[in-house]
């Protein structure tokens, strides 16, 4: 709202400094400047609020030290975190953008998802929350409009050099750009860096490939649930879960920025994708918001994110590598979020398995997800936290250089 009020200001009035807002980078210096101040001063009193009407967390006894200490510490804390993305992107960001929309659908949708599993939970002393079904078809609604929206929508698309009259992406030399509609993505460690997801429908016969929509909405879909899922499987410890997101998001507001630059998309060989430049403001304040949950959420934690900030986090995520074409990164790049969910998932399956051949479930884990196995270890839970954040770094360095290995 604000770039649109200085931007009428400037072009009316001519008034001084309103062109700042102008400028992409001002703006999400801005938008995560006020996240931070939002997380951090109003983000008391809502744990404060919380408090006062004993929206507390209830804690299984699972075994683990410390746990019982942390019985009636407030829960819904991603109230925060929503709250401190979503003022700052309304402040700042171009709001007739496509991908600043969505954004905005997915964190509210997600949220509501999220209040209403931990309102279950807290109001209803339900342990389990919100059924699983009712929250994968959530999820799969969310992928649906992510994934017909890309599709469709007119403003969603991506720039490629023309050479000589015929379409050149991995080129230096600067002629012109074709705007085209396309459901390519990145592919790490490839020269060719590319695939089309109406390949897979393609290749049956000419014209099929306006059929792409069967393959790539179903993908979004699985994403979404997948990487959604996982943020909230990482929500365990202190801190563990909105510090790794910090870092997955960071990374991601990078690529964004450079995927939104002609200059830096072409010298880095990725897509150059118009307006996705405008995602750095979100991201900013998204960032902006994880942060300043943390001040509160770090060992010993004043209040945990529940359901409400994890599944909003991960939709967040899942969504923000679709736009700019990253989606297969994700189990590199969210590698923490991979890992709590496949030990889950082999916990799980070989206990079923066991118990089916032997008689009795043995398992792999002391105890998932991942992180619970190293407090059975005997790791004091900030331990385990940092040196999951240094992994997640490492990861998204990692990531970082797939843009070159090929």
């Amino acid at each position: 709202m604000l770039y649109y009020l200085f931007d009428y200001l400037e072009k009316q009035y001519q008034l001084p400094g309103a062109s700042l807002f102008g400028f992409l980078t001002f703006r999400a210096a801005m938008a995560v400047l006020l996240s931070l101040i939002i997380a951090t001063v109003y983000g008391k009193r809502i744990i404060l609020f919380l408090q006062g009407k004993q929206i507390g967390e209830s804690v299984r006894d699972l075994g683990l030290e410390g746990q019982k200490q942390k019985a009636g510490t407030p829960t819904m804390g991603g109230i925060i975190i929503i709250m401190a993305t979503l003022i700052p992107v309304l402040l700042f960001s171009k709001l007739e953008n496509i991908y600043v929309i969505l954004l905005i659908v997915t964190t509210i949708w997600m949220g509501v998802i999220g209040f209403v599993d931990d309102y279950i939970k807290v109001f209803k002393k339900d342990k389990q929350g919100l059924k699983g079904r009712f929250k994968v078809m959530g999820q799969v609604v969310l992928g649906l409009v992510v994934g017909a929206t890309l599709y469709f929508h007119q403003g969603v698309t991506l720039k490629e050099k023309i050479v000589d009259g015929a379409v050149m992406v991995n080129t230096t030399e600067k002629i012109e750009w074709e705007e085209i509609k396309s459901t390519k993505t990145n592919v790490p460690f490839f020269k060719n860096n590319e695939f089309d997801y109406s390949d897979f429908i393609s290749w049956a016969g000419d014209g099929l490939e306006k059929y792409a929509w069967l393959i790539f909405i179903p993908i979004v879909i699985i994403i979404v649930t997948a990487v959604s899922n996982g943020a909230n499987l990482t929500d365990g410890i202190d801190g563990l879960a909105a510090g790794t997101s910090a870092i997955i998001v960071l990374t991601l507001g990078i690529f964004a920025w450079v995927s939104g630059n002609a200059i830096f998309s072409d010298y880095l060989d990725i897509f150059f994708i118009p307006d996705a430049g405008e995602l750095v403001v979100f991201i900013a304040a998204f960032v902006g918001a994880l942060v300043g949950f943390l001040w509160y959420n770090a060992f010993p934690a004043q209040v945990f994110m529940g359901d409400t900030g994890s599944l909003t986090i991960g939709g967040v995520i899942a969504v923000i590598a679709i736009i700019v074409r990253k989606e297969l990164l994700i189990p590199l790049l969210c590698g923490i979020f991979f890992a709590e969910s496949i030990s889950v998932m082999l916990q799980v399956g070989y206990f079923k398995y066991t118990k089916k051949r032997l008689g009795e479930g043995k398992r792999i884990f002391l105890m998932a997800p991942l992180h619970h196995h190293y407090q059975k270890k005997g790791y004091h839970e900030s331990k385990i936290v940092v040196r999951f954040w240094i992994v997640g770094i490492l990861l998204a360095i990692i990531t970082f250089v797939t843009l070159k290995v090929r």
